[in-house]
């Protein structure tokens, strides 16, 4: 099936006409229930979809380069190079992504370098969920 929604695109259209209403009716029931101070969702082809952006309030890309982007896709699904690039054909460039996110962690090296910029981040999202909540409170 992958082969065949990434080699036509009208296949692919068909299959997210099918997919995503679903999957954004489970996320906003996800959302509407959680108990956090914020909610992220992981939506990998959240620029592609043209319609993610207009529903959060900030977007967060998880970076890294291209080779390695490629090489760990290979080794998690087990594809080859062609299909993985195939794949990534279909979808908006790096640059595309990046331009379209406020924030970005770049995930090219180990948990050590991945930490501080988790942390910096999700302290930056508690105070961007605090003046939220304020603002949306009457009188403040």
């Amino acid at each position: 099936m992958r082969q065949l929604v990434f080699a036509d695109p009208g296949a692919r259209a068909r299959l997210e006409s099918i997919l995503h209403p679903r999957i954004r009716e489970a996320t906003a029931a996800a959302a509407a229930i959680a108990s956090g101070p914020y909610v992220i969702f992981v939506v990998p082809l959240l620029i592609e979809s043209g319609t993610w952006a207009r529903r959060v309030a900030r977007v967060l890309a998880i970076d890294c380069p291209e080779e390695m982007q490629v090489a760990r896709v290979m080794a998690r699904n087990g594809l080859s190079e062609e299909q993985v690039r195939a794949i990534m054909a279909a979808q908006v460039t790096r640059a595309q992504r990046l331009a379209a996110a406020d924030d970005v962690v770049v995930n090219d090296d180990g948990l050590d370098a991945l930490r501080p910029q988790v942390e910096r981040l999700h302290a930056f999202y508690l105070d961007e969920a605090r003046r939220m909540a304020a603002s949306t409170i009457p009188g403040l």
